[in-house]
């Protein structure tokens, strides 16, 4: 029981600030006598999960859901501290609905690792998984990663490392999670669209409940290519800090969620073209 209505919490099923059915509905629903609904409602306000268990009122979601907490009170945190146990969670949602905008899909390929091995270890089982990345196009002048210099002639080896990379990570990401349908008799979908200018901020939806936001903060670094050092302007996007929205979490998360879904599907769906991972 207590593991259930931690997926419907963490999917967001059961909202943070909404009242928790009776005991009696959840006797009835798990088919358990009471003692044992009190204790699955006690582990879970252990995690912090629920607020005001007790034997009278219905218990409640607690605000700040566990694990990387969101909502207006949480912290940023750098992208590889708080990605990658909000996209497991998102996948304790029965139907998981991922979608990302971001330079290369690096973070999100690494992020994707833990529920992957939830899934392989039988704790996890969603029953479809669709992910939708938007990402730039080969073809555009990217704002950064660019050489310091600024490129010369038709070559540009700061670019090509780039595109590498993009279409390294999202083969991978495409692969790991497609893969799911062999081994698990998971229904996924995994769909890349290429935009038209170089995203400034990065942005991940998970389950259309939950928004995590970073921006790319450019800076001076250098390079590796070909056996040699070039100075760059680029960002470190695994670095970049998170800032979590949780819908439900009060007027602003739940607007701020709610508009960047949009600005998603409308940059998907109107100047955003085929993307094709191959160099």
């Amino acid at each position: 029981m207590a593991d259930e209505l931690r997926a419907r919490i963490r999917s967001g099923a059961l909202r943070p600030g909404q009242r928790m059915p009776t005991q009696a509905q959840l006797a009835a629903e798990f088919g358990v006598e009471r003692p044992a609904v009190r204790q699955a409602l006690r582990i879970l306000q252990s995690e912090q999960l629920l607020t005001n268990v007790s034997k009278g009122a219905p218990a409640t979601v607690a605000r700040r859901t566990g694990g990387v907490p969101t909502g207006p009170a949480a912290p940023p945190l750098p992208t590889t501290v708080a990605l990658a146990p909000r996209i497991a969670a998102a996948f304790e949602a029965e139907h998981v609905e991922i979608d990302a905008v971001c330079l290369t899909s690096i973070s999100l390929t690494l992020a994707i690792g833990e529920p992957l091995r939830q899934i392989h270890a039988g704790r996890l089982k969603p029953a479809k998984v669709d992910v939708r990345v938007l990402l730039p196009s080969r073809d555009i002048d990217l704002a950064f990663p660019v050489p310091v210099g600024g490129r010369e002639g038709g070559e540009d080896p700061v670019h090509e490392r780039w595109l590498s990379m993009r279409n390294a990570q999202g083969q991978v990401l495409r692969h790991n999670l497609l893969a799911l349908r062999a081994t698990h008799g998971i229904d996924v979908h995994v769909s890349f669209r290429a935009l038209p200018f170089t995203p400034p901020v990065k942005l991940y939806l998970l389950n259309g409940v939950e928004a995590l936001f970073a921006y790319y903060t450019v800076a001076r670094s250098e390079a590796q290519i070909d056996h040699g050092s070039l100075e760059t302007y680029d960002a470190q996007g695994i670095r970049s800090m998170l800032f979590a929205f949780d819908q439900g979490a009060g007027l602003r998360d739940t607007t701020f969620v709610e508009q960047s879904a949009l600005w998603f599907n409308a940059l998907w769906e109107t100047i955003s073209s085929e993307l094709v991972l191959t160099s």
